[in-house]
């Protein structure tokens, strides 16, 4: 009589596990060598102008405002970040200090990056390379489209650009309202105008019709329309101010 089979098949002998395919917000989520996860209270300071940059930084949670301080004294808004944002990345490119300081807005869950584990993963991980080089590539962008809307763009058409921007209108998804909690002195220092300028601005965006106000800032495709087509609403050279 032959034996009956037990149906259980013997695993191929050396055969190795298949390789986990490489995440890159699993990697930036977890705790690991030479990653650390921060939670920062609204108000506190990642870090200041000239501290020692020695690791980059990746928002999970959270919005984040970059400020340069002038050797005259005065401050300058120079960005807000959002989730999904890198910054202190500098310290890649030879910056041995910070060039900003970085203010929590609100609560914020961050990656903290050594140097070293930011470079390795950059080396060996091609999905990672990719997600930052995506990053850099945007910010570059953003930076070119900043400079041209400082260099030839009133500062009504300023304001109503930067509204847009921080609405995500042009990115994917629906457009969210901006918090209050962005001030008016902070839309002034970033687009370099002085802020009973941007009240005035706003108040007349608002009785056009296009933002209101109900706990947040919403804007509306009205904005996008006269900013795109250059309606007459929104002067392209503002008689009344130098900046």
């Amino acid at each position: 009589m032959r034996a009956r089979s037990s149906g259980l098949r013997e695993a191929p002998v050396g055969r190795k596990p298949a390789k986990t395919e490489f995440d890159p917000q699993a990697f930036l989520a977890k705790v690991g060598a030479g990653k650390t996860i921060l939670n920062i209270k609204k108000n506190q300071y990642v870090f200041e102008q000239g501290d020692v940059a020695d690791t980059a930084f990746y928002i999970q949670k959270g919005r984040v405002k970059l400020t340069v301080l002038s050797e005259q004294g005065k401050e300058a808004v120079v960005g807000i970040l959002e989730p999904g944002q890198f910054f202190g990345e500098g310290c890649l490119n030879g910056h041995s200090l910070r060039i900003a300081t970085t203010t929590a807005m609100e609560e914020c869950v961050l990656t903290s990056i050594t140097k070293e584990a930011m470079i390795a993963a950059l080396r060996s991980e091609p999905k990672f390379s990719e997600l930052f080089m995506a990053y850099l590539l945007t910010r570059n962008s953003r930076i070119e489209e900043d400079l041209i809307d400082q260099l030839f763009n009133s500062s009504e058409r300023r304001l109503a650009r930067l509204l847009l921007l921080l609405a995500h209108f042009g990115t994917e998804g629906v457009p969210q309202p901006i918090p209050l909690d962005i001030s008016q002195e902070t839309l002034a220092e970033m687009i370099g105008t002085t802020r009973s300028r941007v009240s005035y601005f706003m108040n007349k965006f608002r009785k056009l019709g296009l933002i209101s106000y109900n706990g947040k800032i919403e804007i509306h495709n009205s904005l996008l329309s006269a900013v795109l087509h250059e309606k007459p609403e929104i002067e392209r050279d503002d008689p009344t101010s130098n900046v």
